[in-house]
């Protein structure tokens, strides 16, 4: 399955929030997504991102390595989670491009620059 086709299988305002999303994301260059654990995921060299599918009808935007990003914007919102944080959108007129293209430069470069090591415990 295709990122795109998972979303075509979701709908409405949901739907549309991940295409929106989906297109933003895909429109940089070397960026990918696969499907991994269900959900689609954005790589270059290493997971970027991934768009999670909220029960309230809503689209979580995450961010893998979160805890790295300065969140000048203060848009990252961790939820009690150490490592990924994420945004959520309700309605498509919720996403401001802008602000995300902020985020997405430094997680660009952090993935450019900085090899990735999870942080899980062993």
């Amino acid at each position: 399955m295709t990122c795109l086709d998972y979303i075509e299988l979701l709908e409405g305002e949901q739907r549309d929030i991940m295409l929106a999303l989906h297109e933003f994301i895909t429109s940089f260059p070397q960026v990918t997504c696969k499907i991994r654990f269900k959900i689609p995921f954005y790589y270059r060299k290493t997971w970027i991102c991934y768009l999670n599918p909220l029960k309230g009808g809503g689209v979580e935007l995450c961010f893998v390595r979160a805890n790295e990003l300065s969140n000048e914007q203060g848009l990252l919102d961790f939820k009690d989670r150490a490592q990924v944080a994420g945004v959520s959108f309700f309605k498509v007129g919720d996403i401001d491009e802008t602000v995300l293209l902020e985020v997405f430069q430094e997680a660009f470069v952090l993935d450019d620059e900085v090899k990735y090591a999870s942080k899980r415990k062993k």
